[in-house]
């Protein structure tokens, strides 16, 4: 345990069963939930910000959807460079040391929700350190998929990605509960609105300790950073990583490049971000974040490639994948599962409170949104159950897509997603224009679990359309890849989200979303589906 491999062949039909599947499985069971921890970290503040809605923290909605959208934007920025980690630094040094990383957010975080004077730019910069967690899935994909033989790729990456996502599913179920109650000290706070658990409503004027949602994940993540360290290991084969440095090296490696992450997505964050009072400042330009992202997603990719000496030699290898027409097919196919899905996990809760838990009322004929509605859901109660059904699927979506193909399974699926986003859509018009928007709130979370359901199921049949249509050395970086683009859905879809709301039509969000699911359907279909597909049914 924790050495250096060579000659790892798993796809050595022998060497697989006397060798490698302990090997693969020892790996894979130390990495689900490190990513377990790394979704929680980097998603955690759409169940925060409810929670600071219910404490009466002296912010704007709009504002606080802005914490979920920064971190999206740099937890995918983030992915880019850590699509390529693990060939240069190797699988053990990056989990270990980017699991560790993650205690630096969640301790601040933690701290700064002991005051509720801290202001809004803290808030900010906290939830931009959080996105470390969320680029920790590039490098955990492509790590994962060396260790196991190609014809259970599906299942072993659906595993990886179905269980790692279950954080957000832990992470909304675990910090309602530990709010409840004293676990790392502090003073308490007094809820002004109605909160909750997953299992119970909590009423107004009782006690809560949101600090804790911060603390909480040090109890993780402090034996976890030991586990990869003592229990992973680098696989040091030609086609993974030959050349990785010592640990100390490989730690500066990985630093370097996350900082020319963090630069590009500040600077995205710093074009698009309105001008909020006690927030970051920003230029003011008002450019479209439909511009700014492939700005950012450009300078990352231009900015590693500029790195000099063997990282920049290594790196010149790895973007081979970008001339290959699949790469870019299935980027976008997998945007449409993994970024719906972790899109919609990021603005779920939040989005229940805005519009559930408000009543909309007509003043002088103006639509007002700012009426505590008494019989509205809570949504710490129903948050979880969407990623939830997501990531236990994923798996399964996994296994069906290696016995019937990945592309068909994907196919049915995205029509399932276009008619739930639209039913969606439906419902939450209703109920945002509604003083009594609870009357909508289920038929709109049934249709919300059916979705989520849908991105689990195509998320792990996509896992097996790259595994069969990339070889081994490029499937790998293209895993990294495909999630750092998708990952944009964490800040795409809570900005979109509270845009139209601010609009008064938050219906649109999902009609946008439906429109690009039916492009999905026509781009698989020519790809892997039509006759004479460029590879039939991957």
């Amino acid at each position: 345990m924790g050495q250096d491999l060579r000659n790892y062949t798993p796809d050595d039909e022998g060497f697989w069963s006397s060798t490698g599947k302990g090997i693969a499985n020892r790996n894979l069971w130390i990495s689900i939930p490190s990513l377990l921890c790394g979704f929680a970290v980097w998603l955690y503040w759409g169940i925060i910000t409810v929670q600071m809605i219910n404490l009466g923290f002296a912010f704007e909605n709009s504002q606080l959807f802005t914490l979920a959208a920064i971190a999206g934007l740099t937890g995918a920025t983030l992915r880019i460079p850590s699509t390529f980690f693990i060939r240069i630094a190797g699988g053990r040094n990056t989990i270990f040391f980017t699991t560790a990383l993650l205690m630096i957010p969640a301790a601040l975080t933690g701290f700064a929700l002991q005051d509720p004077n801290t202001p809004l730019w803290w808030f900010q910069i906290l939830a931009f350190l959080s996105g470390i967690g969320g680029g920790n899935f590039s490098s955990s994909m492509s790590n994962i998929s060396f260790f196991f033989p190609k014809k259970i790729q599906g299942y072993a990456l659906g595993m990886n990605a179905g269980l790692g996502n279950f954080g957000v599913t832990t992470m909304q179920i675990v910090i309602p509960l530990v709010m409840t109650f004293s676990l790392f000290g502090g003073e308490p706070m007094i809820l002004e609105n109605t909160s909750g658990t997953f299992f119970a409503r909590i009423p107004a004027g009782s006690e809560t300790y949101i600090q804790n949602a911060g603390y909480v994940w040090l109890i993780l993540l402090i034996p976890l950073a030991f586990a990869g360290w003592f229990g992973m290991n680098n696989i040091r084969d030609e086609h993974v990583s030959p050349d990785i440095p010592n640990p100390i090296g490989a730690f500066g490696i990985i630093t370097f490049m996350l900082l020319i992450g963090f630069v590009c997505a500040a600077f995205g964050a710093w074009l698009m971000l309105p001008s909020v009072d006690g927030g970051l400042s920003t230029s003011g330009l008002g450019i479209s974040k439909w511009i700014v992202l492939p700005i950012v997603i450009a300078l990352t990719v231009l900015g590693l490639k500029m790195i000099p000496g063997a990282v920049g030699q290594n790196l010149t290898r790895q973007y081979k994948i970008f001339g290959n027409k699949h790469t870019w097919a299935m980027t976008v196919i997998y945007t449409m599962t993994f970024g719906s899905f972790i899109g919609y996990s990021a603005a779920l809760a939040l989005t229940i409170k805005v519009v559930f838990g408000f009543s909309h009322i007509e003043v002088d004929g103006i639509l007002t949104h700012d009426t505590v509605n008494p019989d509205g859901p809570s949504a710490l109660m129903f948050a979880w159950m969407g990623p939830f059904i997501g990531a236990l699927i994923r798996p399964v979506g996994g296994m069906i897509a290696d016995k019937l193909g990945g592309a068909r399974v994907t196919q049915w699926i995205s029509i399932v997603m276009v008619a739930s986003a639209l039913g969606v859509a439906y419902f939450i018009q209703a109920a945002y224009a509604s003083a009594t928007p609870e009357q909508f709130f289920y038929p709109f979370l049934g249709l919300f679990l059916i979705l989520f359901a849908a991105t689990g199921i195509g998320n792990g049949s996509t896992f097996r359309t790259i595994a069969v249509a990339f070889n081994k050395e490029q499937a790998g970086p293209v895993l990294g890849w495909t999630a750092a683009v998708a990952a944009y859905g964490a800040f795409i879809i809570p900005k979109v989200f509270g845009e139209q709301m601010a609009a008064g039509t938050p219906e649109y969000a999902l009609y946008g979303f439906a429109a690009f699911y039916g492009v999905c359907i026509v781009i698989n279909w020519w790809f892997y589906l039509r006759p004479g597909a460029y590879i039939k049914n991957p």
